[in-house]
């Protein structure tokens, strides 16, 4: 079942325009590893489930994965060959809005490097952005 939110102030929102880096969830929190975009795009709710499955199903639920994106924003489509006007369509999928830096999925558990490399560049194949791959940073 993709990710969509339970509720929402407003169903149909401004289609807008996605500039700018990310300022937040740009560093690996919750696991060892982590995919992390390079660019401008948006990410649907079946890529997003497409990408957790790959991912679980090559670790075989060794691990765990961590999604680190939510589509909360909702993108409407009218439908076929119907007349101009009438209003706006209704909503027909949910998006996550990604900018530069922003971490996409994480991998921790104990998973070796390798494995978990593997694993994010199949999660990087289902995504519409360019990702790379990222490590923990060690505090000092």
């Amino acid at each position: 079942m993709p990710l969509q939110p339970k509720r929402v102030k407003h169903r149909k929102v401004h289609r807008g325009r996605l500039r700018g880096v990310a300022s937040r969830g740009t560093t690996v929190a919750f696991g060892d590893y982590g995919l992390q975009s390079l660019e401008v795009g948006l990410v649907t709710a079946r890529q997003i489930e497409a990408s957790r499955v790959a991912a679980t199903h090559f670790l075989a639920h060794e691990g765990r994965v961590y999604i680190r994106i939510f589509p909360q924003k909702s993108f409407t489509s009218r439908p076929a060959e119907s007349r101009m006007g009438k209003g706006k369509g209704e909503p027909e999928f949910w998006a996550a809005e990604i900018r530069p830096g922003r971490m996409l999925f994480e991998i921790g558990g104990g998973v070796p490097e390798d494995m978990a490399k593997a694993a994010l560049l199949r999660i990087a194949h289902k995504l519409p952005v360019k990702c790379r791959f990222t490590k923990r940073r060690v505090q000092l």
